[in-house]
């Protein structure tokens, strides 16, 4: 296995650069996830640490896991509470002809035998807002910074889609084909940095490096926090 790079470490949280590819849920078939790397991210603690919060296998970036389930309670909380400020990274497989804005879409989630279950745009979904402004464009893509208010599964994929005008590129749900067939080997999201505000403590700040198949694309630009 890896060593998963460690963003951020104290008493009470950790931040790891999960790497792309890296369930955090084992997954049904079998095989390595992010449970396989607990007990290595004890750090000499009695606890295995626990994730805060969710991201997809595809998405790399800052992971927030909590040393014990009391910090666990809290950070999950702020999160709720829409105090956590996240700033991700993506590659949008299309032009933006804008240079930033807001997409306040709600969402909600069907099922199909045929496609199985995503998230699409719908009234009666869940409210989900996302500000975005564009880092750069390069041989039609476009590198976007993405400021999720709420927390909603898929929320920055949908949002690309429909609020953008194309989806990230080698999303294999949102953008009409699989990784295989575009120019990525996964969906490019990238949790680039995360704050999280504490009581009576110094905020947990941490930012995950630029990723490797980002560059390769040509992009150089690093997030603002």
């Amino acid at each position: 296995m890896i060593t998963l790079p460690i963003l951020f470490e104290d008493g009470e949280a950790l931040v790891i650069d999960k790497p792309a590819g890296l369930p955090i849920d084992r997954p049904r078939s079998g095989g390595t996830s992010l449970e396989n790397y607990l007990d290595a991210l004890r750090l000499g603690f009695q606890r295995l640490p626990l994730a805060v919060h969710r991201l997809d296998q595809d998405t790399s970036g800052c992971l927030l896991l909590a040393r014990n389930a009391k910090a666990h309670k809290r950070f999950a909380a702020a999160f709720e509470a829409r105090q956590v400020e996240k700033v991700y990274l993506g590659v949008v497989a299309g032009p933006v002809a804008e240079d930033e804005g807001t997409i306040a879409l709600n969402l909600s989630k069907i099922s199909s035998a045929e496609k199985g279950w995503r998230m699409i745009p719908a009234r009666a979904g869940k409210p989900a807002v996302t500000h975005w402004r564009v880092v750069e464009r390069r041989d039609g893509l476009t590198l976007v910074e993405f400021h999720p208010e709420t927390g909603r599964t898929h929320q920055i994929r949908v949002h690309a889609l429909a609020g953008l005008g194309a989806a990230l590129l080698g999303d294999p749900v949102y953008g009409g084909g699989p990784v295989a067939d575009a120019p990525a080997r996964r969906t490019m999201l990238h949790a680039a940095a995360l704050t999280v505000p504490r009581e009576g403590k110094p905020p947990i700040v941490a930012a995950a490096p630029f990723p490797a198949d980002f560059a390769a694309l040509g992009f150089s630009c690093l997030p603002t926090t």
